[in-house]
């Protein structure tokens, strides 16, 4: 009777494989489920924004008399004081805060990379005055800026917009500073700068491409920020119109009738834009897995 010795390769293969492949199937899995997760957060938040819109008008039709109804079949959020659909207020302010958010946080996101690109390549006095800018960013109180500044330019949409893009920047400024002034240590770097390469084609060939996904995550991961300070800036009345039907607005609104019991007028928004921040959130975490180099693989 011929024996097969263990470690010959066709004794091992119905052995080894099986234990080389399952970490690969289950690294597969994991980016399945995390690409999915992103997708379907996206697709909400998609649909968040295209659906609020599309009722904007609709959110503003007043009925006297349907007015300070409960949650029901018919009202699904109630009605307010004005018989107005606290559904669709809510899902017309959540689109425009989206909206805002998006505005203000690709600004904000364009200044920070323009900045962590000039202060890791300009030179140690464009390096020095770009952090200490940095510095001074965040040491001053966020919420006092922001209503400095929408005060300053007049509140309404653009100054929100504005406020929140000039504010927001220094984080992900700092974290493409440090990442490009790491990737100019590498040997593919020193090579291209010893074969001629001018500091724009370093940059644009070889560092930007390296702290895009870093820029991305910062990016995505810069709305639910934007959109928090947009609400907190229109509820203390420094922010988007009272005609127009935002989430700060009509959470403001809604204190004056909280004592009289009408509580879904503050609860129901309330919660829906903590789930919209964390749908943002959840997109921008899943982002970071899949492209992140340390994570990607798990």
């Amino acid at each position: 009777m011929l024996l097969r010795r263990p470690d010959s390769p066709s004794a091992l293969n119905g052995l080894a494989l099986p234990v080389l492949h399952r970490p690969r199937r289950e690294r597969a899995s994991n980016r399945s489920h995390t690409l999915l997760v992103f997708g379907l957060a996206a697709l909400l938040l998609t649909t968040l924004v295209i659906s609020g819109r599309a009722v904007n008008e609709l959110a503003m039709l007043t009925d006297f008399t349907q007015k300070n109804l409960g949650p029901g079949l018919e009202h699904w959020f109630g009605t307010d004081w004005m018989g107005r659909d606290m559904f669709l207020r809510t899902l017309a302010g959540l689109s425009l805060s989206v909206l805002v958010g998006l505005l203000a946080a690709s600004a904000s996101a364009g200044i920070a990379l323009l900045l962590g690109t000039v202060a890791a390549l300009g030179g140690r006095k464009l390096d020095t005055a770009i952090t200490w800018l940095i510095d001074l960013m965040l040491g001053i109180p966020h919420i006092v800026l922001l209503v400095l500044i929408s005060f300053a330019l007049g509140k309404g949409f653009w100054g929100v917009t504005i406020g929140v893009a000039v504010t927001h920047w220094p984080t992900l400024a700092r974290v493409i500073r440090a990442e490009i002034l790491q990737v100019k240590q590498a040997p593919y770097v020193e090579v291209a700068r010893k074969l001629g390469a001018s500091r724009l084609a370093l940059a644009a060939k070889h560092m930007l491409p390296f702290v895009f996904p870093q820029f991305l995550v910062g990016l995505v991961l810069l709305f639910p920020h934007a959109i928090l300070h947009e609400a907190a800036l229109t509820f203390l009345g420094f922010g988007l119109a009272p005609e127009q039907p935002a989430i700060g607005i009509i959470l403001s609104e809604s204190m004056s009738y909280l004592s009289a019991g009408y509580w879904w007028l503050a609860v129901f928004p309330g919660v829906a834009l903590v789930a919209t921040v964390l749908l943002f959130d959840l997109a921008g975490s899943s982002l970071r897995r899949l492209i992140d180099p340390h994570t990607a693989q798990e």
